[in-house]
């Protein structure tokens, strides 16, 4: 079964084509800015009973020089021995029948995997080899650590990529809420598919919840269908109340993830509160708090 993290480490250029023109300089070329992308059909298939699907495939037409070129687009979870092979028949089967320069990106959330998909794979005599597979790969290797607002906001689809490559992070907790802060100032439109790719991205990884628990701080920014989900939750268990208790239990869950100590007075003093105003801040204080007093600062 295809999880959610593979199909936003792929489908993210569907959304935002010109990413890759700065994946492009993160992995040290310049491939230039393109005029437009076009998402192409992804089905591979011969007419044979032999079915091979790229996860996504792009027509980039750049806007400097007029060429155009493939990108083909994969989202690799694991080491697996058979893809090299797959990933040459695709590149082969692209420039025959498109007539088109194809390109391969592999995206990767884990560095074993990054690295392994990185290493040059041959066809033919080890002396005299016909086809060698030099794929571009991103992942937490080579990937930017984005914890500042402002570099977030310069390009919050690179941001969300380097978020989803670095899910394992040990430093995922400020990166996502580096990015979560990014998105309050930005229009719906723009903020809504970044919510959304980013918890497809995280997965079932513990950085999962914390980004819900970003996300619920402010539900009435927040217009994507993951916040609508939160918000159904918060009506299930008694709207406000419900909310005030979600928030309180996530509060103290970052602080023990922080590894901060929590006393059975602090612990009342949280639960027992029910304003979501004060709770939200409490919660936005949690993950960088040394202390329970850092978070109860200034009320």
């Amino acid at each position: 079964m295809v999880s959610s993290s593979h199909e936003a480490m792929h489908r993210i250029f569907q959304e935002y084509p010109g990413l890759f023109s700065r994946v492009s300089e993160v992995l040290g070329i310049s491939i230039g800015s393109p005029a437009s992308a076009t998402v192409m059909p992804t089905d591979l298939t011969e007419n044979r009973p032999l079915e091979r699907r790229v996860d996504t495939l792009l027509r980039i037409d750049m806007e400097d020089d007029g060429q155009s070129y493939l990108l083909a687009i994969e989202a690799q979870g694991k080491k697996d021995p058979e893809k090299p092979v797959s990933w040459m028949y695709y590149l082969s089967y692209l420039q025959a029948k498109y007539k088109l320069p194809p390109m391969l990106l592999v995206v990767c959330q884990d560095r074993a995997t990054a690295e392994w998909a990185a290493q040059p794979y041959s066809v033919g005599h080890p002396q005299a080899p016909v086809l060698t597979l030099r794929p571009l790969v991103a992942g937490p290797h080579n990937m930017p650590v984005i914890k500042d607002v402002a570099e977030a906001r310069k390009d919050l689809a690179l941001a969300t990529l380097a978020a989803i490559t670095h899910a394992g992070d040990p430093d995922i907790d400020a990166i996502l809420k580096t990015l979560s802060t990014a998105l309050r100032d930005v229009p719906e439109t723009v903020a809504d598919p970044i919510v959304e790719l980013t918890a497809q991205g995280l997965g079932n990884r513990p950085a999962a919840q914390q980004w819900r628990n970003l996300v619920a701080v402010d539900l009435s920014f927040y217009k994507s269908a993951l916040s609508e989900e939160i918000r159904d939750e918060g009506r299930a268990e008694g709207r406000d109340e419900g909310r005030a208790e979600g928030i309180a239990r996530s509060v103290l869950l970052l602080l023990g993830q922080a590894g901060v100590e929590v006393s059975d007075e602090a612990r009342a003093r949280i639960l027992g509160c029910g304003d979501v105003e004060t709770l939200s801040r409490w919660l936005l204080r949690a993950p960088t708090a040394s202390s329970v007093e850092d978070v109860f600062a200034g009320k």
